[in-house]
């Protein structure tokens, strides 16, 4: 092996190790992390569930550390609503989601609260967010996407779209729009499986790529690819594998110039079939600039991924030349970065946006003394994880209950005194609509609280609908109904 040889073979593994963003668990980096920053990783991915962000305090001397050992990107999904990471996990976010956003549809707010939201991130020393998630919504059975959605209208989507991502960017961090080509069409989540979007380009253009075009104008500093097949495009590959997707539809299509980065690479949807590192090598074939490797994967996953991108290259499928590419555009993100001016945390557009989404059909009964509270069982899913929802902050007495076979028990609990059921998607849960079904049989004056998508409307009830499940939601029907 010659001295060129060995510096060219010096060069593609740092560039590999440029488009890595990993995980690792706790709130203390691993001497591995540290070692592979300083050989050149791109950076790291944050997750409350392995434990990376216990309090800001933590996660602000963690990022302190990673930045002592070199430039990283440190990024995070912290969407506001139903998927938070910084401190919401354990109590519910501040800030509203993005139905909730869509639903009083005031762009100005929007930016507020995206603004605020990154002023947050910057304090403890995120500089990348894996949000907004721009997908329009089209589908009601979506089990992934539903609140995280502006909404099902793609110009409404589209004005949301850009104003969050204008307002995460005044805040010094830089904004993902997310899941190209577009998620809300799926009835199938890809951390689970390939979801089909059986949609050509026309639709596309009409309907999904609305918002992405509305984001890229607003300069995003990245967009994240979605793990769909969409047949008239990717011709049964993920999107995220797909030149196609991203270099033909995202690239030359719609001219975006920024970074590509993917989403978490361990879902099934891109990795099922062919593992994590075939996957990253064929994600930067089609055009990736950085990988998101996923929750569990740390220093095995980052040295078999550097491997496949090595072997990748001296085998001619992968070019040096891509990889080049992918440095380049990450490090123009880098620059961008430097030196961005703080913004100021305003908490009060989360709950002024929470309580202006809030839509009751109905008179509010008044009652003599606390109504109870029934609050129905709502599985959530992988990326919302299991962050905490309901009323029953203000309600120390709540119950739970998940069937109609609990209503007898309810009603007994409920004599003489007001009641409220409080929902998550029940056009989603067979049960949750059976149980409000029995309890407005025998009680037509129950309230009905609805924290998800307000799809499924039964008739003869007073209804209130949040949209969304997140502690300024919470705090705002709490407010409506009486109890704060």
């Amino acid at each position: 092996m010659t001295t060129d040889d060995i510096a060219t073979t010096s060069d593609i593994a740092r560039l590999a190790r440029g488009t890595l963003l990993p995980s690792f668990p706790g709130a203390t980096a691993p001497r591995w992390l540290l070692d592979e920053l300083e050989a050149g990783l791109a950076g790291v991915t944050l997750f409350a569930l392995t434990g990376n962000v216990p309090s800001p305090e933590s996660l602000a001397a963690l990022t302190a550390r990673l930045r002592k050992a070199g430039d990283p990107f440190v990024a995070i999904d912290e969407e506001g609503g139903d998927v938070t990471r910084l401190g919401g996990h354990r109590a519910g976010s501040p800030y509203p989601g993005n139905a909730a956003l869509g639903a009083v549809d005031d762009p100005d707010l929007t930016r507020r609260v995206y603004r605020s939201l990154g002023a947050e991130l910057a304090e403890v020393g995120v500089n990348v967010n894996f949000a907004p998630s721009v997908d329009v919504n089209t589908a009601d059975d979506n089990p992934v996407i539903g609140t995280r959605s502006f909404g099902s209208d793609p110009g409404l989507v589209a004005r949301h779209a850009a104003a969050s991502v204008a307002g995460t960017q005044e805040a010094g961090v830089a904004a993902c729009a997310k899941h190209f080509p577009g998620h809300g069409a799926t009835v199938d989540d890809s951390h689970l499986s390939v979801p089909l979007v059986d949609a050509d380009l026309d639709l596309l253009e009409r309907r999904d790529l609305v918002p992405f075009r509305a984001a890229i104008e607003a300069g995003t500093g990245a967009v994240m690819t979605g793990h769909l097949n969409l047949p008239a495009i990717t011709r049964g590959v993920p999107a995220t594998l797909s030149p196609e997707a991203i270099t033909g539809l995202l690239r030359e299509r719609l001219g975006y110039r920024g970074v590509i980065v993917t989403d978490a690479l361990d879902m099934a949807g891109a990795s099922g079939a062919i593992g994590i590192p075939e996957a990253s090598v064929r994600a930067l074939i089609a055009g990736a600039d950085l990988l998101c490797l996923g929750p569990n994967e740390h220093a095995e996953t980052v040295r078999a991924t550097l491997a496949a991108i090595g072997g990748a290259v001296r085998a001619g499928r992968l070019s040096p030349e891509r990889l080049r590419d992918a440095a380049e555009r990450t490090g123009r993100l880098r620059e961008w970065l430097a030196g961005r001016p703080p913004a100021a945390v305003d908490r009060a557009a989360g709950l002024e946006g929470a309580r202006r989404a809030v839509r009751v059909r109905g008179s509010l009964p008044g009652w003599n003394g606390a109504p109870l509270v029934v609050e129905t069982e709502s599985p959530g899913n992988i990326a919302v994880g299991p962050t905490p929802w309901g009323l029953h902050p203000w309600a120390p007495d709540a119950v739970r209950a998940a069937a109609a076979g609990t209503a007898e028990r309810v009603l007994k609990d409920a004599a003489g005194r007001g009641l409220v059921v409080v929902l998550r998607d029940a056009h989603r849960h067979a049960g949750q609509r059976a149980l409000t079904t029995a309890l407005l049989t025998a009680r037509p004056d129950t309230v009905v609280v609805e924290m998800g998508l307000p799809v499924w409307r039964p008739e003869s009830a007073v209804y209130v609908a949040t949209y969304g499940a997140a502690a300024a939601n919470a705090q705002a029907a709490a407010e409506l109904l009486g109890l704060c």
